[in-house]
Parts: C-alpha cells; structure tokens; sequence
C-alpha cells in the first residue's frame, strides 16, 4: 500500500514539474533574465535613454529657428571709393561688413571668417568679388552684395516682388533630426545592447556553462532580441515625448505606424547586433567589429545631414543600408504623416536585414 502511495506522489511531482516546464517556457525565462541584467546597469540606462535626449536638445538648440544671421563681407582698404562702399553696404540688414587690408581679407577669407572679399577698382562702379564658389554661404554673399551695390548705385526694380512668409512645423531640421536620432538609438541600444551582452557573457564563461545545458541556442539569442524589444517602447517615447514637449515636433502619421516601423527596425538591428556577437571572443573584438558596421552608417544614412548629398553613384548602396531605411520610414511617418504602406520598400529592407542576420548568427553562433 506503501508503495502505491509512492507512485502516486512520484506522478503527481511529475505532472506538477511538467506543469510549471509548460508555464514558464525557456524562452520566457532566459528573456526575463536579460530584463533584468539590463534594468541592473544604470550606464546603460543613460545611454540608451537619456544621451539621445541630451543630444537633440543640443542639436535643437544649436539649430533652432532664429532671424538668419548676417552675411559677413570684407572690403579691401587700398582704394579711395572703399569707404563710400563700405557705408552703403552697412545699410543692408543681410551683411556684416569690415574694411580690411587686402592680407587680413586674404587670411579672413582662407580660414572662413568671411564669404566674400569685395575690391573696388578707380571707376565707383568697377567691382571685383574675390570667393569660393564651392561654399555655398559665399554663392549667397555674392547675391546679396551684387544686390546692395546695384541699388546703391540706382537700379530700379521693374517687377514689383511681395513677400509671403510663414514658418510651419516639419520643415525645420529638428523636425528632421528627431526620426534621425530615433533610428540611431534604435541602432546603438540593439547592437551596443545585445553585442555586448553575449561577448561579456563569453569572455567570463557563462556561455561555455550554458552549452551543458539542454538550452537551445536559438532560445539563448531570441531572449535578447525580445528583451530589447520590451524596451523599444521607451527608447522611442523619450525622444518623441522631449521633442514634442520642447521643440513641438508632432508626430503627423499615426501611433500604429510609427510603432510598428520602430518594431521592425528594432528587430533588425537585433539580428545585425547577435550577428556582429556570434563569434568574438574580447570586448576589443566586438567593439571593432562594432564600430566597422555603424560608422559608415553614422556618416551615411541621413541622421545628421540628408543622405542625398552623397553621389548618385553611391546611392542605391546608402539605400540598401539598414539605418538609412529606418530613418527614411521614420521620416515618412512623422514628418509626411504616410501610411504604414507607403514605406513597404524600407520596411522590406529591415526586415531582410533582421531575418538574414539572424539566421546567419543563429548559424555561426558558437557558446565558447
């Protein structure tokens, strides 16, 4: 009867393991692990959360919307008429200008202090514009001061020219910064985050620990992708919230759109991050391999700047490139308030990125 009982109690501890084995699945608590080793770094908290909204609120600062500044020209000092020029300059609310000695307007011009250097010959209407015409302030100095000196000397405008101004809302740069630096956080926090973790996990020889474990090595990398993904929501909240507290950057598309180009962007970036993990064995290692993959995309993929400037030549590679592709999307949804489908190209390209990056360090992936 002993025995029977023993059975039963044996089965019963049997089915109430396979119980719990069923409830909480390795996924789940290899995932809740990785939480909570993210939450226990504050270093990475700032970094992935704070340091962005520092960032745009310098960039918006530095960039914010103000009456343009004035256009700084030199006048060379070695002719009579100098003077008189230099005064009926000084009536234009657009130009900044100094009498100089043709060295000092030489050095001045050189090192950038100013746009233009204007030298008057012995005619009063005899001029000579000394720039660089591959500086784009200074093609805007030759218009102003040609201007200025044509009025000065008499001209009469034919057409009359009235001005309608306005200032809207996602037009000015911080409207173009914020998706930018959105699509670097969700970059930075998925590769900086996850690559990281899993070479310090190597170097101190946890992973050689899980290779005796029953644990499935596609669990052990899904756990940090989907551990990430539980903070992508704040990653993405804090600069949109800052933005549009401070600088009033709306979102013009919907929520939906914006959160699902977000996902998927941060998805790939997981992929891309493991990938760049699966082998490295130092922080050194991972680190280069690190900076190999988002330098050229920093530079590239029109977070600061557009990426337009770039050669046509170049073009259809900066485009294939992941953070170019979210950042694109980003744009489309908060600054033209498009659809979700409207961007199906850069979207396809994210999720190309994710699902070949994760394959491959799913792949490649060794524990030791």
């Amino acid at each position: 009867m002993a025995e029977v009982e023993d059975e039963v109690m044996m089965e019963a501890d049997a089915k109430e393991r396979r119980g719990e084995e069923e409830r909480f699945h390795p996924l789940w608590e290899l995932t809740l692990a990785r939480v909570r080793e993210f939450v226990r770094e504050p270093e990475v908290l700032f970094w992935v959360f704070v340091f962005p909204v520092l960032l745009a609120f310098a960039l918006g600062i530095a960039f914010r919307n103000t009456a343009p500044d004035q256009t700084p020209v030199a006048i060379e000092s070695g002719s009579a008429a100098a003077s008189a020029i230099a005064a009926s300059l000084a009536e234009s609310p657009d130009l900044s200008v100094k009498l100089m000695t043709p060295e000092e307007a030489h050095h001045s011009l050189r090192i950038g202090k100013v746009a233009l250097v204007l030298v008057a010959g012995d005619d009063s209407s005899d001029f000579q514009f000394r720039f660089d015409p591959t500086r784009p302030d200074s093609q805007i100095a030759r218009l102003k001061v040609e201007d200025a000196l044509q009025r000065a000397l008499g001209r009469k405008d034919i057409a009359a020219v009235r001005d309608e101004t306005f200032t809207e809302p996602g037009a000015r740069y911080i409207d173009f910064l914020i998706p930018g630096l959105i699509g670097l956080n969700l970059m930075g926090s998925g590769m900086w985050g996850l690559g990281f973790a899993v070479v310090q996990a190597r170097t101190n020889k946890l992973l050689k620990r899980y290779a005796a474990t029953p644990m499935r090595r596609s669990h052990f990398l899904l756990s940090f992708m989907f551990s990430r993904l539980g903070f992508l929501v704040f990653d993405v909240a804090a600069v949109v919230v800052f933005g549009w507290l401070v600088f009033d950057v709306a979102v013009h598309g919907s929520f939906a759109a914006l959160a699902v180009t977000s996902l998927i962007g941060g998805l790939a970036f997981s992929g891309i991050g493991l990938l760049v993990a699966a082998r490295p064995k130092t922080i050194e290692g991972v680190s280069g391999l690190m900076n190999l993959v988002m330098v050229p995309m920093w530079i590239v993929s029109g977070t600061f700047f557009s990426s337009a400037r770039f050669p046509d030549v170049l073009q259809p590679f900066i485009r294939a490139l992941p953070l170019t592709a979210l950042n694109d999307s980003l744009r489309l949804v908060m600054n033209e308030g498009a659809a979700i489908a409207v961007g199906w190209p850069q979207l396809a390209i994210l999720a190309a990125w994710g699902l070949a990056s994760f394959a491959i360090a799913l792949r490649i992936f060794r524990w030791q």
